[in-house]
């Protein structure tokens, strides 16, 4: 069965503005009713469910109530989907698919190996590009799109524990309260 997260990644934020960004966005879902304001010593999550915790799910997924809450990071972390990884990656600029596993679920090393580079250079410099295999151009490597969203290279992220699927209408309120930022929902299990 296992322990589920959606994290709710801000892909505009900068370091600097990522800690005033988190509570504007804590203080407007603890005034929904969505999450408590007091920080619970809890192993997922540290502001448990409110008392309109349903605001944030999609409604036909309010059969069951979530048991855990949300965690917020506001430092440059790479967000990941956990179990497994992606099985591919698309360069923005030409829309070319990279094949990082083959049809046999086996890892193709070659292909990972530059993401992974890069993934160690942008979590200690919070820059890093990839140059495309395809179109041969250097790509931040925030800006790759990974099959399923399984990453995510940011300095702000909303991690909800064991919670039913979110809503569009939670996902919306979410923007709207970073001021319109775009937003990505990495989600995984353990």
């Amino acid at each position: 069965m296992g322990d589920h997260f959606q994290t709710i990644v801000d892909l505009d934020a900068g370091a600097g503005e990522a800690p005033r960004l988190a509570e504007r966005v804590l203080d407007r879902l603890v005034t929904e009713g969505i999450v408590l304001a007091e920080r619970a010593d809890r192993s997922f999550g540290h502001h448990l469910p409110g008392p309109h915790w349903d605001r944030a799910v999609d409604p036909a997924d309010t059969d069951e109530k979530p048991c855990d809450g949300l965690t917020l990071y506001t430092g440059r972390t790479i967000f990941h989907g956990g179990q497994g990884e992606p099985e591919w990656v698309r360069c923005p600029r030409c829309t070319t698919t990279t094949r990082l596993y083959t049809d046999e679920y086996d890892r193709i090393d070659a292909a990972w190996e530059p993401y992974g580079t890069a993934m160690d250079r942008w979590h200690a410099s919070g820059a890093a590009d990839v140059i495309c295999p395809a179109c041969a151009t250097p790509v931040p490597l925030p800006d790759w799109t990974w099959a399923y969203d399984y990453f995510a290279f940011a300095c702000l992220g909303f991690e909800f524990w064991n919670w039913p699927e979110f809503g569009e209408d939670f996902r919306a309120l979410v923007t709207d309260a970073l001021g319109g930022h775009r937003t990505v929902r990495v989600w995984g299990k353990l």
